[in-house]
């Protein structure tokens, strides 16, 4: 029995009909990989835009100055992206990265996470960030940008052992969160 193939138009409409998870953004990236699961290097074009503004009309101004997650609606599928993660070596956040080009069109480079099974879709972790004919630049303003906004922790080791929220969490939950007494039973024990 011979099978006919199936038309041109027929596998055109398959593939039109992809959702915009299934299109390879690898090309031309140099993204370093973090062995994480479901990571796959993406570069891309997007606009940086304010979720809430464009979900509820709630704007302000520049995406909310650093203070709002920001999004990049990719210009190929009009997909939001969530650059929640910068090139730092930390998990620090990436909003100090894209923030300053609110409103702008601009390219940038990371890995892709990107699996429904688990519940992440379009998470992003963006390494290299550029303006529309400017210069690439690391995505890696986290630490700074927090060093500017708590002056009075400066000082030696990593930024969360002086970070003014997380040592009044642990005052008021102890280091496990459940409270002095749990930890100092912990640390009899295991210390």
């Amino acid at each position: 029995m011979i099978r006919s193939l199936p038309s041109v138009a027929a596998l055109a409409a398959i593939a039109l009909a992809l959702p915009a998870a299934a299109q390879d953004f690898s090309e031309g990236s140099e993204a370093r990989e973090w062995g994480l699961y479901a990571e796959t290097p993406a570069r891309f074009t997007a606009e940086v835009i304010d979720p809430l503004c464009e979900l509820t009309g709630d704007c302000t101004e520049a995406c909310g100055g650093g203070a709002r997650q920001v999004v990049l609606r990719r210009l190929a599928d009009d997909a939001w992206v969530f650059p929640l993660k910068n090139g730092q070596p930390a998990f620090n956040g990436a909003v100090a990265d894209v923030q300053p080009y609110c409103g702008q069109t601009v390219e940038v480079d990371g890995l892709l996470i990107d699996d429904p099974e688990i519940g992440a879709t379009s998470v992003y972790l963006v390494q290299r960030i550029r303006p529309e004919g400017g210069e690439w630049r690391r995505a890696n303003l986290w630490t700074d940008d927090w060093a500017a906004k708590h002056p009075e922790a400066a000082g030696d080791g990593p930024w969360f052992r002086r970070d003014p929220r997380v040592l009044s969490e642990i005052e008021r939950e102890g280091y496990l969160g459940l409270g002095a007494e749990a930890d100092a039973a912990f640390i009899a024990d295991w210390f």
